[in-house]
């Protein structure tokens, strides 16, 4: 194999990653991260913000199968994590739990394929959310994003 052979095959590798990453396809076994986004100085419209759309909080989830448990926070903030007990999980990204007394500091009892599903109970708070590349992107201050993902 020659030299460009394998700094192409290199430079895919990267890409690869770096891809993985944004999507966050890659993530520790178990775990999975929503990123949501506020909506400042304007109003939601279903999925579109009518002012300038803003880096919410993260919420990382880690289902532990064994237990029928999972558990949630939001990352960067001191609060305690909250645990859902009662759940059917086939793994870190596909789970349902029963609502309980901590309910009301997650953003969902469910995720499906990866995304937070909308309590249609009232029982958790309410959200929008976005991909990880363009929550990061918002928060060192690029792109001029109006559209939550869900």
């Amino acid at each position: 194999m020659n030299s460009q052979t394998r700094w192409t095959l290199a430079l895919v590798a990267i890409v690869l990653v770096i891809v993985a990453w944004a999507d966050d396809f890659v993530s520790l076994q178990g775990e999975h991260t929503i990123y949501t986004v506020t909506c400042e100085d304007g109003q939601w419209n279903g999925n579109v913000c009518s002012g300038r759309l803003a880096p919410g909080y993260r919420y990382r989830f880690r289902a532990l199968k064994k237990r029928k448990e999972v558990l949630f926070w939001r990352v960067g903030v001191s609060e305690p994590s909250g645990k859902f007990t009662d759940c059917d999980i086939t793994d870190g990204r596909n789970w349902r739990c029963t609502a309980n007394a901590d309910a009301a500091r997650s953003i969902t009892l469910a995720l499906v394929r990866g995304r937070a599903q909308h309590d249609a109970t009232g029982a958790t708070r309410p959200f929008h959310a976005i991909s990880k590349w363009k929550w990061w992107c918002m928060r060192a201050g690029l792109g001029p994003f109006r559209r939550a993902s869900y």
